[in-house]
């Protein structure tokens, strides 16, 4: 069991790409319908970057958007940590193109590679730094260009992601009650050929065989990941509480990865929680990977669904596999 974390989050922001593509736009690139997308998925529509936008551009408007509203300066930040499966490019780190293009010329970071379950673990991490007194300001981005690496002609997965970042600003808490109470990550490798991008690794690096073979897009055995999602996310998520000595009674909202209705739904009733405490734009954006979970927490502050003092449970579950849960009081 993990100790108390003496951090907070004092800041989110969020952003997407003015594009919307929605259910009847796929409608006429893709054998789908609108019908079928919202009866399996729950989404709606969802944002596309236009090309040659990268992640690194969504993730630095993001935090723009976290320093303004803050009042703070680039060179405020101690430290910035990037979790995304679309990096602009294999190296430089995505954090190094959003240090240079923030101008946050004193801060140091990092890449985190979990999927959808990203931004939590990447959240973890920013707050075993501060809670260790090392780092004051910590930015937290969780972004990704999903649509960059999307087989147009897989209608089973192309109508699932979108675009978005989403960015949170990590400080020292005064107090044990506040801020991040507790976490637990974990991983099941054996998962990981369920969800996947064969190509452009070391093991299959890119070349003309790669690209014939459409080895550089999403892969997914959907049944498989969905059984596995159902089970997990709310299995953390019960988990949480109990460990904790909570019920759903005490819980002001949840806030989950947004992969499909379904699944939230399923950790909703086995939580015994209803919409008003559940957190969903899925409808909106479709699944951004990285993005989701701060996009989420953007909808909380601004829907005045959350306050401070209120207990807040963040749940994800993505490829790898990889699942991770958050209990936080929140702060501000």
């Amino acid at each position: 069991m993990s100790r108390p974390i003496a951090a907070k989050i004092t800041g989110v922001a969020g952003y997407v790409p003015p594009k919307v593509v929605t259910n009847a736009d796929l409608e006429k690139i893709v054998d789908t319908s609108d019908e079928w997308i919202r009866t399996r998925t729950g989404i709606r529509e969802r944002r596309y970057a236009e090309a040659g936008v990268g992640s690194s551009d969504l993730g630095v408007e993001a935090a723009r958007k976290l320093l303004a509203m803050k009042n703070l300066v680039a060179n405020d930040i101690d430290m910035m940590i990037v979790a995304t499966v679309t990096p602009d490019m294999l190296f430089p780190a995505t954090a190094c193109l959003i240090q240079d293009k923030l101008g946050a010329k004193k801060a140091w970071g990092f890449d985190l590679s979990a999927a959808c379950s990203g931004f939590a673990y990447a959240l973890t991490v920013g707050a075993q730094l501060v809670a260790a007194g090392s780092q004051e300001k910590v930015l937290v981005i969780g972004s990704d260009v999903m649509t960059s690496i999307l087989d147009f002609r897989d209608r089973a997965t192309c109508v699932l992601f979108g675009d978005g970042a989403g960015a949170v600003l990590l400080e020292r808490s005064t107090s044990d009650s506040e801020g991040i109470l507790d976490f637990a990550h974990d991983i099941d490798g054996s998962g990981g050929s369920n969800l996947y991008m064969p190509g452009g690794g070391s093991l299959q690096p890119a070349s003309a065989e790669t690209v014939a073979k459409r080895m550089h897009y999403v892969h997914q055995e959907g049944q498989q990941v969905f059984k596995y999602a159902v089970r997990r996310q709310a299995e953390l998520a019960c988990q949480m509480l109990e460990r904790n000595g909570l019920t759903s009674h005490d819980l002001a909202l949840v806030v989950p990865h947004q992969a499909n209705l379904r699944i939230i739904r399923a950790m909703q009733e086995r939580l015994g929680v209803d919409d008003s405490k559940v957190i969903v734009n899925i409808d909106r954006y479709g699944n951004t990977t990285g993005a989701t979970i701060p996009l989420g927490l953007v909808d909380a502050v601004e829907q005045k669904r959350v306050r401070k003092g209120d207990l807040v449970l963040i749940v994800a579950v993505g490829a790898g596999y990889t699942a991770g849960s958050i209990l936080m009081r929140w702060a501000y």
